[in-house]
């Protein structure tokens, strides 16, 4: 009897296909990866659609937006809790006690998928900690105190108070969050934080630049906590264009410099006070920025420019 010979590839047949296949993979994979990045962009700015309308869900019940900062540093961010679906959480955090009393502890690590952004990498800034993507707008001041914006220390700022119109105002702005870092590697992840008290008052337009060439007083934990409300944690005033090459400056969490940082992609996604979410260009002019962080200035500037 003849042996039936089975039909089968020869090595070079098999290595044209196997060429063919990444041939194929190669060009599947940029459309993979720009899918991706677009579902990544979509989450983020939902993230910030529903954030905005718990602030306006808020202001319903309240007749005022939360403050960005309490005298316990508690963020806007966790007084919107209820407004976001987890009254759970709210109900577990000591208000009338510090921020960092351990009663809190618990409620401070638990991590919230509504305030982080998919496009950044780093899931958290500070071990055990519910980090955030998303800053809300003190003003265009240095100090948190009394600023100029939406969202300051001890704020009670009512929707008709923003005589700059709520289309023309900045709410919550999305930026990157530190990397835990003490060391200067860049502006992106690390700023520079001050303790000295005067530090707020002598802020210059260069602070900070100095010190983090020189690689003092770097900190790495920018938006380390939801919970948070201070300074580069929950609020961040206009005082840089976006993606400044110069570094944030922190004085203590009282107020500073600050700009925001673009995620992949070069767009910074922010929240207005009339519940929209725009993408805004890296290179809009700081006079416009600062105009629209302003809730009553009179400035002539909208989100078109």
């Amino acid at each position: 009897m003849r042996a039936r010979t089975r039909p089968a590839f020869s090595l070079f047949e098999l290595l044209i296909v196997i060429a063919l296949i990444g041939f194929l993979l190669a060009l599947l994979f940029p459309a993979v990866l720009k899918t991706r990045a677009a579902a990544a962009r979509a989450q983020s700015t939902n993230n910030l659609k529903q954030i905005a309308l718990a602030c306006h869900a808020y202001h319903d019940t309240n007749q005022t937006l939360p403050p960005g900062n309490d005298d316990n540093h508690f963020s806007a961010s966790a007084k919107l809790l209820p407004f976001i679906e987890q009254n759970n959480v709210y109900q577990t955090i000591k208000f009338d006690k510090p921020l960092e009393d351990k009663a809190n502890d618990q409620a401070r690590q638990i991590i919230m998928k509504v305030f982080l952004s998919p496009q950044d990498p780093i899931p958290t800034a500070k071990p055990n900690l519910g980090a955030t993507n998303y800053l809300f707008n003190a003003g265009s001041k240095y100090a948190l105190k009394d600023n100029d914006g939406v969202f300051f220390q001890n704020s009670k700022i009512g929707l008709t108070m923003i005589f700059n119109g709520t289309s023309n105002t900045l709410m919550i702005g999305e930026t990157l969050k530190g990397d835990g870092g003490t060391k200067a590697v860049t502006v992106e992840r690390q700023y520079v934080r001050l303790t000295d008290k005067k530090a707020l008052k002598d802020l210059q337009e260069d602070s900070g630049v100095q010190d983090f060439k020189d690689n003092k007083h770097i900190a790495g934990d920018r938006c380390a906590s939801w919970m948070d409300g201070r300074f580069l944690q929950g609020t961040f005033t206009a005082t840089r264009e976006m993606n400044d090459a110069r570094p944030d400056v922190s004085c203590d969490g009282l107020g500073g410099l600050s700009a925001l940082r673009s995620l992949p992609g070069g767009m910074v996604n922010v929240a207005v006070c009339d519940g929209s979410v725009r993408s805004l260009s890296k290179t809009i002019d700081l006079k416009v920025w600062k105009a629209l962080s302003t809730r009553a200035g009179g400035e002539q500037a909208s989100f078109d420019q």
